[in-house]
Protein backbone atom coordinates (compact mmCIF):
# COMPACT_ATOMS: atom_id res chain seq x y z
CA UNK A 1 0.00 0.00 0.00
CA UNK A 2 1.05 3.33 -1.24
CA UNK A 3 2.01 5.46 1.99
CA UNK A 4 1.15 9.69 2.05
CA UNK A 5 4.00 11.72 4.01
CA UNK A 6 2.66 15.06 5.13
CA UNK A 7 5.03 17.34 6.92
CA UNK A 8 3.66 19.64 9.96
CA UNK A 9 5.45 22.14 11.79
CA UNK A 10 4.81 22.91 15.09
CA UNK A 11 7.81 23.73 17.05
CA UNK A 12 7.91 24.74 20.20
CA UNK A 13 11.46 24.93 21.37
CA UNK A 14 12.64 26.51 18.06
CA UNK A 15 12.14 30.29 20.03
CA UNK A 16 14.26 29.12 22.58
CA UNK A 17 16.83 28.44 20.31
CA UNK A 18 16.66 31.87 18.62
CA UNK A 19 16.26 33.37 22.65
CA UNK A 20 19.85 31.54 23.13
CA UNK A 21 21.64 32.69 20.07
CA UNK A 22 20.94 36.29 21.15
CA UNK A 23 22.23 34.96 25.23
CA UNK A 24 25.22 34.20 23.56
CA UNK A 25 26.08 37.12 21.69
CA UNK A 26 24.82 39.51 24.58
CA UNK A 27 27.12 37.39 27.48
CA UNK A 28 29.77 36.92 25.60
CA UNK A 29 29.76 40.93 25.16
CA UNK A 30 29.21 41.51 28.81
CA UNK A 31 32.12 38.97 29.59
CA UNK A 32 34.44 41.02 27.49
CA UNK A 33 33.15 44.58 29.41
CA UNK A 34 33.98 43.26 32.73
CA UNK A 35 37.51 42.38 31.66
CA UNK A 36 37.69 46.04 30.12
CA UNK A 37 36.81 47.86 33.21
CA UNK A 38 39.18 45.33 35.61
CA UNK A 39 41.93 45.22 32.87
CA UNK A 40 44.30 46.48 35.43
CA UNK A 41 44.14 44.14 38.49
CA UNK A 42 44.58 40.86 35.88
CA UNK A 43 48.39 39.61 37.10
CA UNK A 44 48.31 38.02 33.41
CA UNK A 45 45.88 40.20 30.96
CA UNK A 46 47.36 38.91 27.84
CA UNK A 47 46.24 35.19 28.73
CA UNK A 48 42.53 36.78 29.13
CA UNK A 49 43.08 39.39 26.11
CA UNK A 50 43.65 35.90 23.90
CA UNK A 51 41.10 33.49 25.43
CA UNK A 52 38.52 36.63 25.25
CA UNK A 53 39.67 36.74 20.95
CA UNK A 54 39.39 32.99 20.97
CA UNK A 55 35.81 33.18 22.89
CA UNK A 56 34.35 36.38 20.80
CA UNK A 57 35.68 34.32 17.79
CA UNK A 58 33.72 31.55 18.49
CA UNK A 59 30.58 32.83 19.74
CA UNK A 60 30.15 34.35 16.52
CA UNK A 61 31.53 32.02 14.13
CA UNK A 62 28.88 29.25 15.49
CA UNK A 63 25.68 31.00 15.92
CA UNK A 64 24.10 29.13 12.79
CA UNK A 65 25.02 26.16 15.15
CA UNK A 66 22.24 27.22 17.37
CA UNK A 67 19.88 28.27 15.08
CA UNK A 68 18.21 24.76 15.72
CA UNK A 69 18.68 21.02 16.93
CA UNK A 70 20.06 19.37 13.44
CA UNK A 71 22.94 21.77 13.39
CA UNK A 72 23.67 21.75 16.80
CA UNK A 73 25.14 18.50 16.88
CA UNK A 74 27.17 16.82 20.24
CA UNK A 75 30.25 17.41 18.85
CA UNK A 76 29.69 21.04 19.19
CA UNK A 77 28.33 20.82 22.37
CA UNK A 78 31.32 19.29 23.53
CA UNK A 79 33.45 21.54 22.09
CA UNK A 80 31.64 24.48 22.88
CA UNK A 81 31.12 23.34 26.81
CA UNK A 82 35.18 22.85 26.94
CA UNK A 83 35.58 26.75 25.48
CA UNK A 84 33.38 27.71 28.96
CA UNK A 85 35.50 24.91 31.21
CA UNK A 86 38.58 25.68 30.04
CA UNK A 87 37.89 29.67 31.07
CA UNK A 88 36.79 28.98 34.42
CA UNK A 89 40.07 27.11 34.74
CA UNK A 90 42.38 29.72 33.28
CA UNK A 91 40.48 32.82 35.96
CA UNK A 92 43.45 31.74 38.66
CA UNK A 93 45.91 31.87 36.44
CA UNK A 94 45.25 35.24 34.67
CA UNK A 95 43.02 36.74 37.35
CA UNK A 96 44.56 38.53 40.54
CA UNK A 97 44.48 35.79 43.36
CA UNK A 98 42.53 38.08 45.92
CA UNK A 99 39.67 39.10 42.95
CA UNK A 100 39.25 35.11 42.74
CA UNK A 101 39.22 34.23 46.50
CA UNK A 102 36.70 37.32 47.09
CA UNK A 103 34.05 36.22 44.57
CA UNK A 104 35.01 37.84 41.37
CA UNK A 105 33.60 36.58 38.17
CA UNK A 106 35.08 34.13 35.51
CA UNK A 107 36.52 34.35 32.25
CA UNK A 108 33.25 33.45 30.95
CA UNK A 109 31.11 34.34 33.35
CA UNK A 110 27.57 34.13 32.51
CA UNK A 111 28.38 33.24 29.33
CA UNK A 112 29.05 29.57 30.75
CA UNK A 113 25.33 29.19 30.99
CA UNK A 114 24.49 29.32 27.25
CA UNK A 115 27.00 26.49 26.40
CA UNK A 116 24.95 24.39 29.61
CA UNK A 117 21.25 25.71 28.01
CA UNK A 118 22.44 24.07 24.59
CA UNK A 119 22.74 21.17 26.10
CA UNK A 120 19.27 21.22 27.67
CA UNK A 121 17.29 22.53 24.91
CA UNK A 122 18.79 19.48 22.41
CA UNK A 123 18.93 16.91 24.95
CA UNK A 124 16.61 17.49 27.69
CA UNK A 125 17.30 17.47 31.46
CA UNK A 126 19.73 14.82 31.80
CA UNK A 127 22.10 15.92 29.20
CA UNK A 128 21.83 19.68 31.22
CA UNK A 129 22.18 17.70 34.23
CA UNK A 130 25.75 16.55 32.95
CA UNK A 131 26.32 19.89 31.57
CA UNK A 132 25.25 21.86 34.86
CA UNK A 133 28.00 18.97 36.83
CA UNK A 134 30.79 19.53 35.20
CA UNK A 135 30.50 23.38 35.20
CA UNK A 136 29.92 23.05 39.27
CA UNK A 137 32.96 20.83 39.11
CA UNK A 138 35.52 23.43 37.31
CA UNK A 139 34.08 26.40 39.06
CA UNK A 140 34.75 24.53 42.56
CA UNK A 141 38.91 23.73 40.76
CA UNK A 142 38.51 27.42 40.28
CA UNK A 143 37.69 28.78 43.92
CA UNK A 144 39.31 25.99 45.42
CA UNK A 145 36.68 25.68 47.88
CA UNK A 146 32.85 25.33 48.11
CA UNK A 147 32.34 29.18 48.87
CA UNK A 148 28.82 30.48 49.63
CA UNK A 149 28.41 32.89 46.25
CA UNK A 150 30.08 29.69 44.16
CA UNK A 151 28.18 27.21 45.59
CA UNK A 152 24.64 29.56 44.75
CA UNK A 153 25.63 30.27 41.14
CA UNK A 154 26.23 26.59 40.60
CA UNK A 155 22.73 25.70 42.11
CA UNK A 156 21.33 28.35 40.08
CA UNK A 157 22.45 27.08 37.03
CA UNK A 158 21.59 23.56 37.58
CA UNK A 159 18.22 24.37 38.35
CA UNK A 160 17.26 26.50 35.29
CA UNK A 161 18.54 24.14 32.91
CA UNK A 162 17.35 21.22 34.12
CA UNK A 163 13.91 22.73 34.22
CA UNK A 164 14.18 24.02 30.92
CA UNK A 165 15.25 20.87 29.49
CA UNK A 166 12.12 19.23 31.35
CA UNK A 167 9.94 21.70 29.30
CA UNK A 168 11.70 20.93 26.56
CA UNK A 169 10.84 16.97 26.63
CA UNK A 170 7.47 17.79 27.90
CA UNK A 171 7.02 20.02 24.64
CA UNK A 172 7.99 17.59 22.09
CA UNK A 173 6.02 15.37 23.67
CA UNK A 174 2.81 17.12 23.61
CA UNK A 175 3.86 17.79 19.70
CA UNK A 176 4.34 13.88 19.08
CA UNK A 177 0.63 14.12 20.27
CA UNK A 178 -0.69 16.68 18.11
CA UNK A 179 0.70 15.55 15.32
CA UNK A 180 -1.03 11.88 15.62
CA UNK A 181 -4.72 14.09 16.51
CA UNK A 182 -3.82 15.93 13.79
CA UNK A 183 -3.28 12.78 10.92
CA UNK A 184 -6.53 11.02 13.34
CA UNK A 185 -8.65 14.13 12.06
CA UNK A 186 -7.23 14.22 8.47
CA UNK A 187 -7.68 10.36 8.02
CA UNK A 188 -11.29 10.58 9.52
CA UNK A 189 -12.35 13.61 7.24
CA UNK A 190 -11.11 11.67 3.86
CA UNK A 191 -13.15 8.56 5.20
CA UNK A 192 -15.97 10.36 5.29
CA UNK A 193 -15.86 12.09 1.86
CA UNK A 194 -15.04 8.33 0.39
CA UNK A 195 -18.14 7.06 2.45
CA UNK A 196 -20.30 9.84 0.78
CA UNK A 197 -18.89 8.53 -2.86
CA UNK A 198 -18.91 5.10 -2.34
CA UNK A 199 -22.63 5.52 -0.92
CA UNK A 200 -23.39 7.36 -3.92
CA UNK A 201 -22.27 4.90 -6.45
CA UNK A 202 -20.68 1.08 -5.24
CA UNK A 203 -22.76 0.69 -2.46
CA UNK A 204 -26.12 1.77 -4.53
CA UNK A 205 -25.10 -0.32 -7.09
CA UNK A 206 -24.43 -3.77 -5.05
CA UNK A 207 -27.65 -3.10 -3.33
CA UNK A 208 -29.59 -3.18 -6.18
CA UNK A 209 -27.99 -6.31 -7.66
CA UNK A 210 -29.12 -7.40 -4.66
CA UNK A 211 -32.13 -6.89 -4.91
CA UNK A 212 -32.56 -8.03 -8.52
CA UNK A 213 -30.99 -11.20 -7.70
CA UNK A 214 -33.49 -12.24 -5.15
CA UNK A 215 -36.63 -10.91 -7.76
CA UNK A 216 -34.70 -13.03 -10.93
CA UNK A 217 -33.62 -16.08 -8.48
CA UNK A 218 -31.56 -19.15 -9.51
CA UNK A 219 -28.00 -18.00 -10.34
CA UNK A 220 -28.67 -14.27 -10.34
CA UNK A 221 -29.83 -14.79 -6.19
CA UNK A 222 -26.65 -16.58 -5.36
CA UNK A 223 -25.30 -13.67 -7.00
CA UNK A 224 -27.33 -11.11 -5.58
CA UNK A 225 -26.50 -12.51 -2.10
CA UNK A 226 -22.41 -11.87 -2.47
CA UNK A 227 -23.41 -8.84 -3.66
CA UNK A 228 -25.42 -7.94 -0.38
CA UNK A 229 -21.88 -9.81 1.69
CA UNK A 230 -20.04 -7.00 -0.13
CA UNK A 231 -22.07 -4.14 0.57
CA UNK A 232 -21.91 -5.14 3.94
CA UNK A 233 -18.53 -5.82 4.24
CA UNK A 234 -17.83 -2.05 2.35
CA UNK A 235 -20.14 -0.28 4.38
CA UNK A 236 -18.07 -1.46 7.29
CA UNK A 237 -15.16 -0.06 6.00
CA UNK A 238 -15.92 2.97 4.96
CA UNK A 239 -18.37 3.92 8.02
CA UNK A 240 -16.17 3.06 10.74
CA UNK A 241 -13.34 1.55 8.90
CA UNK A 242 -9.26 2.03 10.56
CA UNK A 243 -7.53 4.83 11.20
CA UNK A 244 -4.30 4.91 9.54
CA UNK A 245 -1.22 4.38 12.26
CA UNK A 246 0.92 7.21 11.61
CA UNK A 247 4.87 6.97 13.05
CA UNK A 248 5.58 10.18 14.27
CA UNK A 249 9.05 11.19 14.54
CA UNK A 250 11.60 14.41 14.46
CA UNK A 251 13.08 15.53 11.54
CA UNK A 252 16.77 16.75 13.00
CA UNK A 253 17.27 18.90 9.59
CA UNK A 254 14.30 21.53 10.65
CA UNK A 255 14.74 21.21 14.49
CA UNK A 256 11.46 20.29 16.19
CA UNK A 257 10.19 19.56 12.95
CA UNK A 258 7.45 16.98 13.36
CA UNK A 259 6.87 14.35 10.69
CA UNK A 260 3.75 11.99 10.69
CA UNK A 261 3.95 9.06 8.01
CA UNK A 262 0.60 7.37 6.82
CA UNK A 263 0.56 4.03 6.58
CA UNK A 264 -2.01 1.34 5.86
CA UNK A 265 -3.48 -1.35 7.72
CA UNK A 266 -1.82 -3.82 6.01
CA UNK A 267 1.80 -1.94 6.84
CA UNK A 268 4.08 -4.37 8.49
CA UNK A 269 4.36 -3.87 12.16
CA UNK A 270 7.93 -3.70 13.94
CA UNK A 271 9.41 -6.74 15.45
CA UNK A 272 7.40 -7.56 18.90
CA UNK A 273 5.55 -4.19 18.52
CA UNK A 274 1.65 -4.17 19.52
CA UNK A 275 -0.83 -4.46 16.39
CA UNK A 276 -4.72 -3.57 16.18
CA UNK A 277 -6.96 -6.14 17.52
CA UNK A 278 -9.08 -3.78 15.16
CA UNK A 279 -7.25 -4.73 11.85
CA UNK A 280 -7.60 -8.78 12.53
CA UNK A 281 -11.14 -8.45 13.30
CA UNK A 282 -12.39 -6.33 10.63
CA UNK A 283 -12.37 -9.60 8.00
CA UNK A 284 -15.32 -10.92 10.14
CA UNK A 285 -17.34 -8.14 9.18
CA UNK A 286 -19.42 -9.67 6.73
CA UNK A 287 -23.68 -10.41 6.02
CA UNK A 288 -24.98 -11.38 8.87
CA UNK A 289 -22.20 -10.16 11.11
CA UNK A 290 -21.55 -5.72 12.61
CA UNK A 291 -18.82 -4.95 14.11
CA UNK A 292 -18.63 -1.94 16.60
CA UNK A 293 -15.12 -1.00 17.52
CA UNK A 294 -13.52 2.20 18.85
CA UNK A 295 -12.53 5.05 16.31
CA UNK A 296 -8.93 4.35 18.04
CA UNK A 297 -6.24 1.76 17.82
CA UNK A 298 -7.01 -1.10 19.58
CA UNK A 299 -3.09 -2.39 20.59
CA UNK A 300 -2.13 -5.70 21.73
CA UNK A 301 1.26 -7.85 21.82
CA UNK A 302 0.84 -9.77 18.75
CA UNK A 303 0.17 -13.35 19.80
CA UNK A 304 -2.30 -12.15 22.05
CA UNK A 305 -3.83 -10.21 19.26
CA UNK A 306 -4.12 -13.34 17.09
CA UNK A 307 -5.26 -15.41 19.45
CA UNK A 308 -8.42 -13.06 20.32
CA UNK A 309 -9.15 -13.38 16.56
CA UNK A 310 -9.38 -16.58 16.59
CA UNK A 311 -11.82 -16.71 19.74
CA UNK A 312 -13.95 -15.00 17.75
CA UNK A 313 -13.62 -16.95 14.96
CA UNK A 314 -14.37 -19.36 16.56
CA UNK A 315 -17.19 -18.59 18.38
CA UNK A 316 -18.74 -17.29 14.87
CA UNK A 317 -17.91 -20.76 13.77
CA UNK A 318 -20.20 -22.02 16.69
CA UNK A 319 -22.77 -19.47 15.81
CA UNK A 320 -23.29 -20.92 12.04
CA UNK A 321 -23.04 -24.30 13.21
CA UNK A 322 -25.76 -24.31 15.37
CA UNK A 323 -27.84 -20.82 14.84
CA UNK A 324 -27.85 -21.70 11.49
CA UNK A 325 -27.23 -19.50 7.93
CA UNK A 326 -30.27 -17.18 8.95
CA UNK A 327 -28.92 -16.29 12.37
CA UNK A 328 -26.58 -12.54 12.67
CA UNK A 329 -24.22 -11.82 14.79
CA UNK A 330 -22.57 -8.91 16.66
CA UNK A 331 -18.79 -8.25 17.55
CA UNK A 332 -18.36 -5.24 20.03
CA UNK A 333 -14.61 -4.27 21.01
CA UNK A 334 -13.97 -2.20 24.20
CA UNK A 335 -10.44 -0.64 25.06
CA UNK A 336 -10.71 -0.51 28.67
CA UNK A 337 -7.66 0.88 30.29
CA UNK A 338 -6.36 -2.19 32.03
CA UNK A 339 -7.68 -4.94 29.34
CA UNK A 340 -9.84 -5.21 26.16
CA UNK A 341 -13.03 -6.86 25.90
CA UNK A 342 -14.51 -8.24 22.98
CA UNK A 343 -18.25 -9.56 22.80
CA UNK A 344 -19.63 -11.65 20.34
CA UNK A 345 -23.40 -12.08 20.65
CA UNK A 346 -26.23 -14.00 18.48
CA UNK A 347 -30.11 -14.13 17.97
CA UNK A 348 -29.62 -18.00 17.34
CA UNK A 349 -31.64 -20.00 19.60
CA UNK A 350 -29.41 -20.34 22.48
CA UNK A 351 -27.92 -23.32 24.28
CA UNK A 352 -29.66 -25.54 26.42
CA UNK A 353 -28.84 -25.74 29.77
CA UNK A 354 -26.09 -28.49 30.32
CA UNK A 355 -24.92 -28.97 26.75
CA UNK A 356 -21.94 -27.57 26.83
CA UNK A 357 -20.92 -30.41 29.89
CA UNK A 358 -22.50 -32.89 27.58
CA UNK A 359 -20.07 -31.81 24.63
CA UNK A 360 -17.11 -31.84 26.52
CA UNK A 361 -17.83 -34.98 28.23
CA UNK A 362 -18.26 -36.23 24.11
CA UNK A 363 -14.83 -35.08 23.61
CA UNK A 364 -16.21 -32.32 21.63
CA UNK A 365 -13.80 -29.25 23.28
CA UNK A 366 -14.40 -26.46 21.09
CA UNK A 367 -15.60 -23.82 23.27
CA UNK A 368 -13.39 -25.41 25.84
CA UNK A 369 -10.33 -25.15 24.20
CA UNK A 370 -10.67 -22.79 21.20
CA UNK A 371 -12.47 -19.87 23.14
CA UNK A 372 -11.96 -20.43 26.72
CA UNK A 373 -8.47 -22.51 26.49
CA UNK A 374 -7.09 -19.47 24.18
CA UNK A 375 -7.80 -16.55 26.74
CA UNK A 376 -7.17 -18.93 29.56
CA UNK A 377 -3.29 -19.25 28.32
CA UNK A 378 -3.50 -15.35 27.94
CA UNK A 379 -4.48 -14.46 31.53
CA UNK A 380 -8.27 -13.77 30.38
CA UNK A 381 -11.54 -15.10 31.00
CA UNK A 382 -14.46 -15.97 28.86
CA UNK A 383 -17.29 -16.19 30.04
CA UNK A 384 -20.34 -17.51 27.63
CA UNK A 385 -23.91 -16.91 28.44
CA UNK A 386 -27.18 -18.35 27.02
CA UNK A 387 -30.12 -18.01 27.60
CA UNK A 388 -32.69 -21.03 25.41
CA UNK A 389 -34.66 -18.67 22.81
CA UNK A 390 -32.55 -16.27 23.42
CA UNK A 391 -29.30 -16.27 21.75
CA UNK A 392 -26.12 -16.72 22.76
CA UNK A 393 -22.86 -14.32 24.47
CA UNK A 394 -19.44 -15.49 24.56
CA UNK A 395 -17.65 -12.70 26.41
CA UNK A 396 -13.69 -12.19 26.11
CA UNK A 397 -11.52 -10.38 28.26
CA UNK A 398 -7.74 -10.08 27.92
CA UNK A 399 -4.98 -7.80 29.91
CA UNK A 400 -3.16 -5.55 28.16
CA UNK A 401 -0.14 -7.05 29.54
CA UNK A 402 -0.16 -10.49 28.74
CA UNK A 403 2.59 -13.25 30.03
CA UNK A 404 2.14 -16.45 27.60
CA UNK A 405 2.39 -19.94 29.19
CA UNK A 406 6.35 -20.39 28.90
CA UNK A 407 6.47 -17.27 30.86
CA UNK A 408 7.70 -14.83 28.92
CA UNK A 409 5.88 -10.88 28.96
CA UNK A 410 4.82 -9.56 25.87
CA UNK A 411 3.73 -5.57 26.91
CA UNK A 412 2.43 -3.07 25.08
Amino acid sequence: MARRERVMRMSVEQPLWRALTGYRVLTMLYAVGLFATAYEEFTRPWLAVAYFAVLAVWTLATLPRVANAARCTKGFLAADLTIALTGILLTPVADAHERVQSGGPTLPSIWTAGAVLAFAIKGGWRWAALASGLVAVANLIERGSPARDTVHNVILVCIASIAIGYVVEVARASERTLARALEIEAATRERERLARDIHDSVLQVLAMVQRRGAVIGGEAAELGRMAGEQEVALRTLVSGGLVPVSRVSEDAAEGALVRAVEEGPDAEEPAGGPVDLRALLAPYARAGVSLAEPGAPVPLAPAAAREVAAAVGAALDNVRRHAGEGARAWILVEDEPDEVIVTVRDDGPGIPEGRLAQAEGEGRLGVALSIRGRLRDLGGSAELISVPGQGTEVELKVPKDVTDARGKAERR
